[in-house]
């Protein structure tokens, strides 16, 4: 079940915020991307923190992308890690081409 929720909103133009809202590294993951613009519906954030499987999506992530923490930052089909690593790519420039890699921004 985990693994279909995730599986179903990872697209490869589209970047997947997955976060919890109190958690000071999705607020810094998401205050990196909202500096973006995003053409519509190609940046999608996912609060886990209320979903009842929550465990098993943290579970899942650890199997997919070697940490079970969120957030989790996946632009196109690959997980670029967390809140330090967009921030990393944010401050290097890479994440900008990143996303333009995909067709993300507008």
């Amino acid at each position: 079940m985990a693994q279909e929720f995730v599986s179903a909103r990872i697209k490869g133009d589209k970047v997947v915020l997955f976060m919890k809202p109190t958690c000071t590294y999705c607020i810094l993951a998401k205050d990196v991307l909202s500096k973006y613009k995003f053409k519509k519906a190609h940046l999608e954030l996912v609060d886990i923190s209320e979903r009842t499987d929550m465990g098993c999506i943290m579970d899942y992530f650890l199997q997919k992308t070697g940490a079970r923490t969120v957030p989790r930052v996946f632009i196109g089909k690959e997980c670029i890690g967390g809140g330090s690593d967009v921030a990393e790519l944010d401050k290097s420039g890479e994440l900008e081409g990143m996303l333009q890699a995909i067709g993300a921004l507008q």
